[in-house]
């Protein structure tokens, strides 16, 4: 089975791909669908890309921002021959693209969410294969008669079912695909959303294998009494419905898409066999990986991943993917488990995330400076331009800053579970035994702006964290819910709650900042300096012993004679002079400069003695990359799952739902407008599971931020491409009647369904037949017509016409 690799003049839809033929590929063409047939490859067109027979395998391939990604899926029906043949093409392809490529096993109806989303209207799975008929699509063929299952969500798959009542249940939708007619039948406990996604299938079926020419009709399956004439001819095709309609099926999905039972196993042929053997579990490091072997990480059963070292051997690397293969087997995983494959430096976001530190070549570590591999260097520190953060929003994503902490600043102690103002002289000093409010006020497109940070000190009751939870609730509800909140523990706080307090933070280890409440006197506190700039520097108290003490920092120690500025040997000139503004703020005693290696003797009396401490020369901390990662958070199908979303844009993000957005030093829980309290309350829940399970052994305290829809912070929105501001924003249009006068507000708008594919006398009666887009919700204008208003209106005529007919909006 010898490939004679050349390159051909191929458009985006056609590879060809076979023992008869010569391998005609192009790697620049960006997306190619092939499936293979008596064991040759033959070419999809691009109007069938998103069907499926479940007899056949197929190749897809992916070019995007540099790098390739190569898929092959396995129909349930397929032969094991078709299966390796498809196997070995991937691997061929591979081998022909110098390894750079990612290679993905997909499984029917177990698909990962990355090929889901390469097809926006969904997947259909149909009956048999190629051979049964599948060359081409003929636009002019209405000879047909099948039912389509409809599941999923943000991506749905269609399955040929048996046509029959029997196949129907209460929780899911059909099409019943007649050809000429398209009748889709809504289950009584479908969702909204799950109706909206049908339609956009049913439109597809129509425009690219009928030429749009086949009429679509919607029955509601609680109100068939409604549609008498559609239900005739059902009854025409299905007979007589006899007893009631199945149960809902559930979604067969884990609750959450990773666990903390992670493998690494390392594959490699010295023994001159080949030879697989675990190495270790989680949290995984990337010093394991060694260039000369191949290794695979096994994600508990659910996903497989298989890294190639560019030294391993060439059977090791050619052998990768049958390897994970036979690991399921052995393992008597189900054949559905997702197998990811990769080379050294073309690793997958998603498989660094199951590592606690990923360093790459010439990785930049913050603004200005550098981390070589295998390289010491002096880097130039570029100053941080606060500026910036609103001109350029993923500046301030990456920063964690939403402004230059220039607004205005409020502060609650908990006290006696009721909110008592902090005063203004003491701004900035935290005891480890209260609780406090931030709201923090600034202005953005002259308009106030709100960020409630809640700090729980580590010794504060149980009782006073919950008074603080509910008096967020209450400060939130006085601001009619406009401010991001932010859960911070006490020794996390992010880079933004530094900066308000301009270099002023102090952090107490106990004790309570209470009027009249005298904290007892330890005589001798430590207290740790971090910060070269009034926006990045905090003092933290730490225990009063040498062992404390750190070559890299500042330190003050304060005693009841003297206060001690000790500078380590690893310190900036940045660092001392922060130290001493930190210093006046603790001490209004005597000041002491003590060099690390020259300190006086009543230095270490008070420290308790000499003791061993962190004396290394300061080592370069190299940021690890991690790409963002969003997930759905949903009970829309009867109980709550979180669902990643891949490739994610804005238009993602679900105004019906919980979105949890995951940047590694943070996490964002978007609260979308109709969001339910069940969904906000388990998101909640389930975020902090998220953290406490991450393969990568993920710090618990890592911020957790919540954010309302519409009142998006641009740390938030830094992490969407070309995020749109006035996407949600409401507008309002009056219509006059000749009797009477209309409002309609655009953010609720008409249901949907009341509009796509209906006549003028089957609408509302307010409607304008020749514009009912203008009636839909934000949310159903875009995900019917895949823009934002403006957008559309942007768009020429005869543009808005092909959407609108491509909708069944015209």
């Amino acid at each position: 089975m010898t490939l004679n690799p050349r390159y051909h003049p191929v458009r985006r839809s056609t590879v060809c791909l076979s023992t008869d033929h010569e391998y005609l590929f192009d790697p620049r063409v960006q997306r190619k669908r092939c499936c293979t047939w008596k064991m040759q490859m033959v070419p999809v067109p691009e109007q069938a890309y998103g069907n499926f027979f479940e007899g056949d395998c197929y190749i897809t391939t992916l070019n995007s921002t540099g790098q390739m990604d190569i898929h092959y899926w396995i129909g349930n029906t397929s032969s094991q021959d078709e299966q390796g043949a498809a196997a070995i093409y991937v691997t061929q392809m591979d081998e022909f693209l110098g390894g750079k490529p990612i290679q993905h096993r997909e499984v029917q109806g177990c698909e990962s969410p990355k090929f889901q989303s390469y097809f926006k209207s969904g997947m259909v799975y149909k009956k048999g294969g190629v051979e049964s008929g599948f060359r081409h699509v003929d636009t002019n063929v209405y000879n047909i008669l099948r039912l389509l299952h409809i599941k999923g969500m943000k991506n749905i798959t269609a399955t040929e079912v048996n046509v029959s009542w029997n196949s129907f249940n209460k929780g899911d939708i059909f099409l019943l695909d007649m050809g000429k007619v398209i009748i889709q039948w809504n289950g009584p406990e479908s969702n909204r959303r799950e109706k909206l996604k049908a339609v956009l299938l049913a439109n597809d079926i129509r425009d690219r294998e009928r030429g749009g020419r086949a009429q679509i009709a919607v029955v509601e399956g609680g109100c068939e009494g409604d549609s008498p004439e559609l239900m005739k001819i059902m009854e025409t095709v299905l007979g007589k419905r006899e007893g009631p309609l199945k149960e809902a099926i559930p979604d067969d999905r884990p609750d959450l898409y990773q666990t903390s039972n992670i493998r690494l196993y390392q594959v490699s042929d010295a023994s001159g066999s080949l030879v697989v053997q675990e190495v270790a579990t989680q949290p995984l490091t990337q010093d394991l990986l060694h260039s000369s072997d191949c290794y695979i990480v096994d994600q508990g059963g659910v996903s497989i991943s298989v890294w190639k070292g560019k030294d391993a051997s060439p059977e090791e690397r050619r052998s990768a993917l049958s390897r994970a293969v036979g690991f399921i087997k052995a393992k008597n995983y189900p054949s559905s488990t997702h197998v990811e494959v990769m080379c050294e430096g073309g690793e997958s976001a998603m498989f660094k995330q199951l590592f606690k530190t990923w360093k790459e070549k010439g990785q930049t570590r913050g603004l200005g400076s550098t981390y070589s591999v295998g390289k010491t260097a002096k880097v130039d520190q570029i100053k941080f331009d606060v500026m910036q953060l609103h001109a350029c929003p993923e500046l301030a994503a990456q920063e964690r800053m939403v402004d230059d902490a220039s607004g205005e600043v409020q502060v609650w102690r908990i006290e006696n579970l009721e909110l008592q103002e902090v005063p203004q002289n003491t701004h900035g000093q935290f005891y480890g035994g209260d609780c406090y409010l931030v709201l923090y006020t600034y202005m953005k497109s002259n308009k106030q702006q709100y960020i409630l940070y809640m700090w729980l000190g580590r010794h504060a009751t149980q009782d006073e964290i919950t008074a603080c939870a509910y008096q967020a609730v209450n400060v939130d509800n006085k601001y009619n819910g406009a401010p991001v909140q932010v859960r911070v523990t006490m020794g996390k706080e992010p880079r933004h709650f530094l900066a308000i307090f301009k270099g002023k933070l102090i952090i107490y280890e106990g004790g309570t900042g209470r009027a009249g409440v005298v904290n007892p006197d330890p005589g001798v506190r430590l207290f740790q300096v971090r910060g070269e700039q009034e926006w990045n520097t905090k003092a933290t108290e730490v225990p009063a012993r040498a062992s404390s003490l750190n070559s890299n920092d500042v330190f003050l120690l304060k005693t009841e004679q003297m206060c001690y500025l000790w500078y380590g040997k690893g310190c900036s000139g940045d660092e001392r002079e922060m130290g001493k503004a930190m210093a006046d703020l603790l001490s209004k005693q005597d000041k002491q400069t003590v060099m690390e290696s020259q300190e006086p003797a009543e230095f270490w009396v008070a420290l308790g003695g000499k003791a061993p401490y962190a004396s290394n020369k300061r080592l370069q901390q190299e940021k690890p990359l991690h790409q963002p990662r969003l997930f759905e958070c949903s009970n829309q199908t009867g109980r709550f799952l979180m669902t990643e979303i891949d490739e994610f844009t804005q238009e993602d993000l679900d105004e019906d739902d919980v979105m949890l957005l995951d940047t590694w030093d943070e996490i964002f829980l978007w609260i979308g407008r109709s969001a339910n309290d069940y969904e906000t309350n388990e998101a909640h829940t389930s975020a902090v599971e998220y953290l406490n399970t991450h393969p990568a052994g993920r710090d618990p305290g890592t911020p957790i931020i919540t954010v309302k829809q519409g009142f998006e912070p641009p740390t938030f929105t830094g992490w969407f491409n070309a995020w749109d501001p006035h996407k949600w924003s409401v507008s309002v249009t009056l219509y006059v009647f000749s009797f009477y006068t209309r409002a309609i507000i655009k953010a609720t708008g008409i249901p949907a369904e009341l509009l796509i594919n209906k006549g003028p006398g089957e609408l509302p009666n307010e409607v304008d037949p020749g514009k009912k887009e203008e009636y839909l919700s934000d949310a159903d204008f875009e995900l019917l017509l895949g823009s934002s208003r403006t957008d559309f209106n942007r768009l020429p005529k005869w543009r808005q016409n092909h959407l609108k007919k491509e909708a069944g909006l015209f």
